[in-house]
């Protein structure tokens, strides 16, 4: 290619929680909805709120030669439920309409989840992935990155080029595999075609068996890296998100390489059948309640003890929880539990009324007032406004290292001898920003309660190493407790909802 290749990008970030609340078009624009000049605008700056990975693979690609970037639309919001049908036709059209615009480009990158569903539509990442190589046509590269957790669907893999799924969980390489997509742009801008091969497993692993330091994951990681190699240029294992609750759950393997497509799927079996048979070690183990009060009243009692830290993995925001349920909260109160500090609590009305009250006011909090969600009942205490803050924060590290997050006002409540920190933006509590801005020393805790499935590992390990975490095992959107999903749409048999089953390539 001897003129300047004009590459489009673009990003859709959501992980769908089947049992979650709607995903509404207000949910995105709270936290990134950017079209064109705006999305422009935005990539510009020291801390952009559109995806990291896509961030990455534009620092990549204006590295090596001239090109010229073409924003199309970043529309990104966590973790919820299923997208409102209405708005994800409307992003549809907006990505659509805008590159048949920019045409012709030489190149498409976009950052997706992977593990998106809508409404009415189950695999809104291979729609969006069809519509674009409807456009561009056959021979323009594709590229995509994914989340770790995508639900890959085979759509998805037969209408995109390459796919690069992130490698570390929690997630701290999504920038190094936005520059790994962007190197295998600059390949197929070279004249690269590559190749493609993809085994679904019938298998939902468990959350809090995907951490990728150490076990299960981080073992079928290494096996796939293993295989990489002058052909295989890619090794992609999507543990998958179970709690998506679609017909394309489940775990995947999409191995690309540069010219061999019987190589790329013999790898992709190959690492398949080394998953399946560890599937015994995926499962997951939580701690009782009870057990978590009694280690949380005994380090607060006992200052040479080392601090611990309790995740509240069922109520994870990051996974579709409402960030809000009293499990803990409530069994910590009545034990008279002291050094402690919980969060991040997502209660708009909680937060306003502390904000309006203001700093040293004391009332009675009450959480939940106006949630609707059966696993988030309410809970009444004395409380004491500590703190406040406007919410608008910028990530120090893990995956919100150099990000800007936006909590809405936030608020800190000292209840009993405990912190309750509150906030109006529902995110999971896995950058120590978010406590810091409030004033938190979280080196003189006792023990910390974090709403966050497993990314707080990569936020909080100055803090609390391994031995020190807790799982503790409560109700919530996001149980990792698998039974005790009412499961309607994935696929049976499936493990471990069948244990008993039997599985081959």
């Amino acid at each position: 290619m001897t003129r300047t290749p004009r590459i489009a990008l673009g990003a859709f970030m959501l992980e769908s929680n089947g049992h979650a609340p709607v995903a509404t078009r207000a949910e995105f624009e709270a936290s990134c909805w950017l079209e064109g000049k705006a999305l422009a605008a935005d990539l510009a700056r020291p801390a952009p709120r559109a995806p990291t990975a896509l961030t990455g693979f534009m620092r990549a690609m204006e590295a090596g030669r001239t090109w010229v970037s073409v924003p199309l639309v970043a529309a990104a919001a966590g973790a919820s439920g299923p997208m409102e049908q209405d708005a994800f036709d409307g992003l549809l059209h907006a990505m659509e309409a805008r590159l048949r615009a920019a045409m012709p480009v030489d190149g498409v990158f976009l950052s997706l989840h992977g593990a998106a569903s809508a409404t009415v539509e189950v695999d809104p990442d291979g729609v969006l992935l069809a519509r674009v190589r409807a456009v561009v046509g056959p021979d323009v590269p594709v590229i995509a990155t994914l989340d770790l957790h995508a639900n890959v669907s085979r759509a998805m893999v037969d209408h995109a080029d390459v796919l690069v799924a992130f490698v570390t969980n929690p997630h701290v390489d999504m920038a190094e595999r936005g520059a790994e997509a962007a190197a295998a742009m600059r390949a197929m801008l070279g004249g690269m075609r590559p190749r493609r091969g993809f085994v679904k497993l019938p298998m939902i692993p468990p959350a809090t068996s995907q951490n990728t330091d150490a076990g299960p994951y981080a073992d079928a990681i290494a096996f796939g890296q293993g295989l990489l190699d002058h052909e295989v240029m890619n090794v992609s294992i999507s543990s998958g998100f179970s709690l998506g609750d679609t017909p394309k759950a489940g775990l995947s393997v999409v191995v690309t390489t540069r010219t061999d497509a019987a190589r790329a799927q013999a790898a992709a079996e190959e690492v398949a059948r080394f998953i399946w048979s560890s599937r015994g070690r995926w499962v997951a183990r939580l701690t009782p309640l009870a057990e978590a009060v009694r280690r949380a009243k005994q380090v607060g009692g006992d200052s040479r003890a080392a601090p611990l830290l309790f995740a509240d993995v069922a109520d994870n925001p990051g996974g579709g929880g409402r960030g809000n349920t009293v499990w803990i909260l409530e069994a910590f109160h009545e034990a008279g539990v002291r050094g402690a500090c919980l969060g991040v609590f997502n209660d708009p009305e909680l937060a306003a009324e502390a904000y309006l009250l203001g700093p040293g006011a004391r009332f009675l909090a009450h959480f939940n007032r106006l949630e609707t969600n059966h696993f988030s009942h309410g809970f009444e205490a004395e409380a004491e406004v500590a703190a406040l803050h406007d919410g608008r924060i910028i990530g120090r590290r893990g995956i919100y290292a150099g990000r800007e997050i936006d909590m809405g006002p936030m608020a800190l409540l000292r209840i009993g001898g405990m912190l309750v920190a509150v906030a109006t933006q529902r995110r999971q509590l896995c950058e120590p920003a978010m406590l810091e801005a409030l004033g938190v020393d979280i080196a003189a805790l006792r023990s910390l309660v974090v709403k966050s499935r497993g990314h707080f590992r990569a936020g909080f390990d100055e803090h609390f190493t391994p031995d020190r975490i807790i799982e503790v095992d409560v109700p919530g959107l996001t149980t990792v407790m698998l039974d005790r999903v009412p499961w309607r749409a994935v696929p049976r048999p499936i493990w471990p909802l069948d244990p008993d089953m039997d599985w081959s390539v």
